[in-house]
């Protein structure tokens, strides 16, 4: 008799966005004339740099001719991109990381999501708290946790590590011993950003416990403040236990297009596992469920990582940083207490007059037609938050934001 894999099961509730978008639907369909103004899902709006749409073109073409045509290429991905990538880590942030280190994915969510996998099921997790969802979804499927508790809304097995107004939204390492620790900066929801002296924190606590840390950096070109690193590897001793994600979609705009990288260090080891373990069974994951990134797409990600590229996605991030102070601004004009929004492109506002998270949802939607996310959504420590997205064409940003002003009265 086929059976469901019960951890599944113990997924709490429907995933946050498509929840949001069941809400926006529901209340579009009651308003069906109303204009609708989204500063939800951090979907990039704007058009590729031409730079990166010519080099891809060029692989089309390419791929259109029989005598330049390819197939699969390394489940690992393009040599020259992977080497393009430890070029710019090195040039960018003084880290020396080999070519071997690099694996070339489809995008950052789908290696947080995975990376759990090559670990024990028995792995002690901690988390931020509020956190992308993805971390704690993805532990929860994979059975390295216990049940959920409604009342404290949380999963037992998991320690979660709480990000509050107190300590910047920038959470200490756990007193107890985690396997493995998620980290995000700059922070997805709260905009938060660590200094050189708390990622340091985690990498002692790291190398004392034996512990992984798996350090989203999706979010580093929007890194403006000074001495802020970009990688978890510019903190001494990260290559023996962090694992690094990162992604084209947020500085390139390859939301879409789908290509990301993770680096798994050969020096990396852990409680069971002595140096090159831990790469190897990644190698072997990838090769074993993943084809490779597609070679169109890896195509615009080298010419992302050449001067002109870079250039072209820089003034991306430039562009959503402006949306990103436009909000916060106008946010705090009204008396919210706003957070994040400038090495970051999302605004992580309070809730006002005591309501929850879901509460100033609907009450923006229903107000002034704009749709935000539910810090609630990332976690506990979430509650009486919304985060605030910056992607967005400037003239619905601005709209959206002079409609809240003229309809929020704080």
């Amino acid at each position: 008799m086929a059976r469901v894999n019960e951890d599944f099961l113990r997924l709490a509730s429907g995933y946050l966005f498509p929840e949001i978008a069941r809400r926006t639907r529901a209340w579009q369909e009651r308003n069906p004339d109303a204009r609708l103004m989204r500063l939800g899902i951090g979907n990039t709006t704007e058009a590729l740099p031409e730079v990166l749409v010519d080099a891809m073109k060029h692989k089309l073409d390419m791929l259109a001719d029989r005598a330049t045509y390819t197939g699969y290429g390394d489940e690992q991905g393009d040599t020259p991109l992977r080497q393009a990538l430890a070029d710019s880590y090195r040039s960018r942030y003084g880290v020396d990381l080999p070519l071997s280190a690099f694996f070339v994915s489809d995008g950052a969510k789908s290696d947080a999501a995975n990376i759990q996998s090559i670990f024990s099921a028995g792995s002690i997790v901690a988390v931020q708290d509020p956190a992308y969802p993805v971390y704690v979804d993805s532990n929860v499927a994979g059975g390295h946790t216990g049940s959920y508790d409604e009342g404290t809304g949380s999963y037992g097995g998991i320690i979660y590590m709480p990000g509050t107004a107190a300590n910047g939204f920038v959470a200490q390492p756990p007193k107890a011993h985690a396997d493995l620790v998620y980290l995000c900066f700059p922070n997805n929801p709260t905009g938060a950003v660590a200094t050189r002296e708390q990622l340091r924190s985690f990498v002692d606590y790291a190398l004392e416990e034996r512990a992984i840390i798996i350090f989203d950096a999706a979010y580093s070109e929007y890194i403006e403040t000074e001495g802020i690193p970009h990688s978890i590897y510019e903190i001494e001793g990260a290559e023996k236990c962090a694992i690094e994600i990162n992604s084209f979609s947020k500085n390139a705009g390859f939301t879409g297009v789908r290509l990301g990288w993770t680096i798994v260090p050969e020096t990396l080891s852990c409680d069971n596992a002595p140096a090159g373990t831990v790469h190897r069974l990644w190698n072997r994951r990838q090769t074993t469920f993943f084809n490779g990134a597609s070679n169109i797409a890896q195509a615009g990600g080298l010419a992302a990582l050449s001067d002109e590229g870079r250039a072209a996605c820089l003034s991306l991030v430039d562009y959503y940083k402006g949306n990103a102070r436009i909000i916060r601004s106008g946010l705090e004009s009204i008396g919210l207490t706003c957070y994040g929004g400038v090495d970051s492109p999302y605004v992580w506002a309070a809730c006002p007059g005591g309501m929850s998270s879901w509460e100033f949802f609907d009450f923006l939607l229903d107000k002034a037609h704009v749709v935000v996310t539910p810090g609630s959504g990332f976690g506990a420590a979430g509650e009486g938050y919304v985060r605030v997205s910056a992607y967005g064409h400037r003239e619905d940003v601005e709209a959206a934001i002079a409609s809240i002003k003229e309809n929020l009265h704080v």
